[in-house]
């Protein structure tokens, strides 16, 4: 498996990827798949002030497999060094090492960026995702109960933390050229 940053340009492959978990799982709570264009917009923003990456699979033409990416926690300035984290598979990819190669490559660039800490937020049940996070190190803060509504029923909202670097006076995350 290959990790890259991510273009615009795998904005359809990374689409396709999501789709059926919107569709056809509660761990997002969007509605409605974005379109390639919209994916577009979202892989531009998250490159433009902290990271998005592409898996791609060698042994499939170099095909994008799966995708990770950062973006903001909070908009207020107190938590600039905090950054949001997501990870999606193709569907059947799990436990090949994509999703522990690509959040490793994340989390150094984060890292090198200034990011302190990383967050993410996990719909339970989700087993694969609570032992790939836990493997790498992420704790879990707490867990919002019966907070979405999505496929007729109710779901909880598992939240997790992971320490990326260690800085008692950081300079302000840079972002990347």
């Amino acid at each position: 498996m290959k990790v890259r940053a991510a273009t615009v340009e795998d904005a359809a492959a990374c689409a396709a990827i999501y789709a059926p978990y919107v569709t056809d799982t509660a761990i997002t709570f969007e509605a409605d798949p974005p379109t390639a264009a919209e994916m577009a917009e979202r892989i531009a923003a998250a490159a433009r002030t902290h990271a998005w990456l592409a898996l791609e699979d060698p042994d499939d033409g170099g095909r994008v497999v799966g995708y990770a990416y950062a973006g903001p926690f909070k908009t207020r300035p107190a938590y600039r060094w905090a950054c949001e984290t997501s990870i999606y598979l193709e569907l059947g990819r799990r436990r090949t090492g994509g999703g522990r190669a690509l959040y490793e490559a994340l989390f150094g660039l984060l890292a090198e960026r200034g990011y302190r800490t990383a967050v993410a937020g996990m719909t339970l049940p989700n087993d694969a995702s609570a032992g790939l996070h836990r493997a790498l190190g992420f704790e879990l803060v707490g867990t919002y109960e019966r907070i979405g509504w999505k496929h007729g029923r109710w779901h909880d909202v598992a939240w997790l933390q992971r320490t990326l670097a260690e800085d008692p006076d950081p300079d302000p995350p840079v972002e990347p050229r």
